[in-house]
């Protein structure tokens, strides 16, 4: 039986404080306008639609954390680039149309962006804003340094210039790292510090794209020196979606400032019990079953699998969070979703 409510249940986890059951972390964007008879671009264009229409469903399938604004393209836009928002039944969220730096002379009329006015930010702004209004947390959702840096020219480009032109590759390192500082400063000095938790997706530092040799060495100094200068500004938690492959990248992770305590969301791909044993004496550890098993699989498989991984989580130090290990297919069937639901009822109890 619960005996709190949502809200109860994540400030007493961020707090450290004991929970009543495993709460649920969403990473349901698209599925939420389906859900609610809306199309998916309203998620990333209508910010007021957006937030209902996660609120609804939240509601609905019994998700705790509060409705978020973020896609894995961020920086495209922001940098003088364009995206595409999604359209048809195949897209789920804006994708890349065109980078901003397609040689590397371009490199030298990049601008650092304002951080009021550029790209989606006053979208994301105006939903924080209703964030801060229903008492859910205020999140600024972006890449992180290497995925923004990859979403301002193009990965494959971007990794090539780490071997032969490192230079060029740091210049927009260093240009991402400085608007993410910017943009949390700015949601600092609106919402106060305390009241913010910063959430940065880093799919590109996946190990299927780079090694952990060039994660440790061109990408952790920027990880660490945000972590650092995040939590200066008063910030108590930020949240790292460490996406994809990354296992041999977690020792690395654990060097990231991240809060008293940090969050980390994983994908699939890393097993729990190893998010645990890298990371969990430092962060709430949040995953991960896989989406695609949640958009096909039979609900007896969907409903195993999450008693596995609640099962596991739930060993962590720090605390635990169900979610998906990335985002939830907008065609998922919503009886899978009511599934998990039903997965963290059964085993996400706490006797204590």
């Amino acid at each position: 039986m619960e005996t709190m409510t949502p809200k109860e249940r994540i400030a007493a986890i961020l707090a450290e404080k004991p929970v009543d059951r495993v709460p649920h972390f969403p990473f349901i964007l698209g599925f939420c306008a389906k859900n609610t008879g809306r199309p998916i671009s309203t998620i990333y264009s209508d910010p007021q639609l957006s937030f209902d229409a996660q609120s609804k469903t939240f509601g609905q399938y019994g998700i705790d954390w509060g409705p978020i604004y973020g896609y894995a393209s961020y920086g495209t836009w922001e940098f003088g680039g364009t995206v595409e928002m999604p359209s048809g039944n195949y897209q789920q969220a804006p994708a890349h149309k065109m980078f901003p730096v397609k040689s590397e002379a371009d490199i030298d009329g990049l601008v650092l962006p304002d951080a009021k006015t550029a790209g989606c930010l006053p979208l994301a702004m105006e939903f924080s804003r209703l964030q801060e209004k229903q008492g859910s947390p205020i999140s600024v959702v972006m890449g992180g340094n290497f995925t923004i840096a990859g979403n301002v020219c193009a990965a494959e480009k971007l990794c090539r210039w780490m071997l032969k032109k490192p230079d060029a590759a740091h210049r927009i390192l260093r240009l991402a790292t400085d608007h993410i500082l910017d943009v949390v400063g700015l949601w600092t000095d609106t919402f106060g510090p305390e009241k913010v938790i910063p959430q940065f997706w880093e799919p590109l530092t996946s190990n299927l794209i780079i090694s952990p040799r060039a994660f440790k060495q061109m990408i952790l100094p920027y990880l660490v020196e945000t972590g650092e200068k995040i939590l200066a500004m008063g910030v108590r938690h930020i949240l790292f979606h460490i996406c994809g492959d990354q296992n041999a990248n977690l020792p690395f992770w654990a060097e990231v400032p991240m809060g008293e305590p940090g969050l980390v969301s994983f994908g699939e791909e890393i097993e729990i019990e190893k998010a645990i044993g890298d990371l969990g004496k430092k962060a709430v550890i949040i995953g991960n079953v896989d989406p695609s098993l949640l958009l096909t699989g039979p609900t007896e498989t969907i409903y195993q699998r999450c008693g596995e991984v609640i099962e596991a989580g739930k060993k962590a130090p720090r605390g635990f969070m169900f979610s998906s290990g990335c985002e939830v297919s907008p065609e998922t069937p919503g009886y899978h979703v009511h599934t998990v639901q039903k997965a963290i009822a059964d085993f996400g109890a706490y006797s204590h």
